[in-house]
């Protein structure tokens, strides 16, 4: 029990520094973002951060 909360614990903390700072990436003016090939690895980044979280909350 005590292995599978370090992951998650982990992913959620990724989760929320890549989130926001994909939020500070966007300029909400011209609806682009500053850095597209940076926005790109924190999109996926984060998207595979939330998959694994939602995952692992569905197997509960």
């Amino acid at each position: 029990m005590e292995k599978r909360k370090a992951p998650v614990f982990t992913l959620s903390i990724v989760a929320i520094i890549v989130g926001v700072a994909l939020y500070k990436q966007f300029d909400f003016k011209t609806l682009q973002f500053q850095k597209p090939a940076l926005a790109a690895v924190y999109g996926i980044t984060f998207l595979f951060a939330v998959y694994v979280l939602i995952r692992n909350w569905g197997k509960k």
